[in-house]
């Protein structure tokens, strides 16, 4: 059984907490990104979807990731107000916090289904859905089922890290391992024998998210190290302001990521059209097909990325929270190097092997175009990849050291000075390829400022006086 008593925190080495919290962090992310990824695959395989599909996909992807932004907002800033509070000894706070949590997690959820379920075309619009008709539809099939699942991803994400900030990493694992699995097998039943097409990848989807929500709702009834009572559903604006500040940086880090999503895809409709060979009517959803492909498996490394560094928030808040910045040092040069390193073999896979990457996603039912754009569009768009992750690790660390201004400020740098204006201002000089470029150049300018960012923390947390 899982120690209850969190004091471990402060003591226990800093590699073994580290593997004991990341690693189910990053699988529980990576599993939650299968949910988008593996009906991708499966639309993509189905001959009578494709590339349409495909594109469809990509088009409603932005859509699950501001939810998942609200999510990571509540379910971030909650487990480390929660990690920060235990490591005071006040649990009066910390179990007011999860209540809370829970209730803006009803409804905001409520309130999103709402606006997209009555404003889904112009919606779809904004996002590049209307490359062609059959994307459009397809795009409309698929999102009115997404959306009617929107209260159950939520809850699920958000009680993710509030679950691990209990102590329970494993079974935070477990919940988002079991509902994934669930879609990774409705999912070739409902596209392929029963040819549900997108409504079918939709709904294995969403109930996979419902097991994942009851699952996590099943633990915060039973929570170790806090304890639920009628008070702690109750709003506290002093909780709320707390707890939603730490996880302010989680929600913009998300929210830039759409905004960013929504100017790529629109510049790779733009510019696709003006393109010799995707200027043609049966080729025009492949630009924005294949970026989402690259993208998705971006977000498999960057998952990585940020289970690293959201895994280590309860580690830094308790420490923190225990005045123990000798530990919260180590534990930062511990993630820098392991982000570089994890960064640095995501980056040989896609420069050796774009192609074979391309293949899971359907290249062999398209045309030699599609392919020859998704390997250039690997090599070029994620060659920065080591640079993305160690900016990723330095954004979610500041945030769980209580620096969500600092944190926020270098995070809408990437997402939106540099995610937005680039991928407008390339394309006019480059064409279609000013996009690929894009997204390295970001990743390059922001380092230059993590990287100051990053030496003045080291220089803070070597302020305090060191305990053995």
């Amino acid at each position: 059984m899982e120690q209850t008593n969190q004091s471990f925190l402060a003591t226990e080495k800093i590699g073994k907490l580290m593997r004991k919290y990341a690693i189910p962090c990053i699988i529980s992310l990576l599993v939650g990104a299968l949910y988008n990824i593996v009906d991708q695959i499966f639309i993509a395989n189905a001959d009578y979807l494709g590339s349409y599909g495909n594109a469809a996909n990509t088009v409603v992807f932005p859509l699950t990731v501001i939810a998942l932004g609200i999510a990571v907002m509540i379910g971030d800033g909650c487990c480390a107000f929660v990690s920060i509070s235990l490591g005071a000894n006040n649990k009066d706070n910390a179990h007011k916090c999860v209540g809370n949590a829970i209730l803006l997690c009803v409804i905001s959820s409520i309130v999103l289904t709402v606006i997209y379920l009555i404003f889904m075309e112009p919606i779809l619009t904004a996002f590049g859905g209307r490359v062609n008709d059959e994307t459009f539809a397809y795009a409309k099939e698929y999102f009115f089922w997404i959306a009617l699942g929107i209260p159950f991803y939520i809850f699920g994400q958000a009680m993710n890290p509030v679950i691990r900030s209990d102590g329970s990493p494993k079974f935070a694992m477990f919940a988002i391992l079991a509902g994934a699995i669930t879609n990774i097998i409705l999912d070739p039943i409902f596209i392929y024998p029963m040819k549900m097409g997108m409504m079918g990848a939709a709904i294995a989807t969403v109930i996979g998210q419902i097991l994942t929500a009851l699952l996590s709702l099943y633990y915060i009834c039973r929570m170790r190290s806090v304890k639920l009572n009628k008070k702690s559903f109750v709003f506290f604006g002093d909780i709320m302001k707390g707890f939603l500040s730490l996880g302010l940086t989680s929600f913009l880090a998300q929210i830039s990521l759409v905004i960013s999503m929504a100017a790529v895809q629109n510049m790779c409709t733009k510019y696709g059209a003006m393109d010799m060979i995707f200027g043609q009517p049966e080729y025009a959803q492949i630009p924005l097909a294949v970026l989402g492909i690259v993208m998705k498996f971006f977000q498999i490394a960057i998952s990585i990325s940020i289970g690293l560094a959201a895994g280590c928030i309860p580690i830094v808040g308790y420490n923190i929270g225990a005045k123990r910045k000798d530990r919260a040092k180590k534990l930062f040069t511990y993630l820098l190097v392991t982000e570089a390193i994890i960064g640095l073999i995501a980056l040989l896979i896609v420069e050796l092997f774009p192609k074979q990457l391309i293949g899971i996603f359907g290249a062999g039912n398209e045309s030699a175009y599609y392919t020859e754009f998704a390997i250039k569009s690997f090599r070029v768009y994620l060659c920065m990849m080591v640079l993305a992750m160690v900016n990723k690790g330095s954004f979610i660390y500041l945030q769980a050291l209580g620096k969500a201004a600092l944190s926020t400020t270098i995070s809408m740098a990437r997402e939106i000075v540099f995610g937005v204006f680039l991928p407008i201002i390339f394309p006019i000089f480059w064409g279609l390829d000013g996009i690929l470029y894009s997204f390295p150049a970001a990743d390059i300018l922001t380092f230059i400022i993590a990287a100051v960012i990053i030496r003045k923390t080291y220089k803070e947390l070597s302020e305090a006086p060191l305990k053995n």
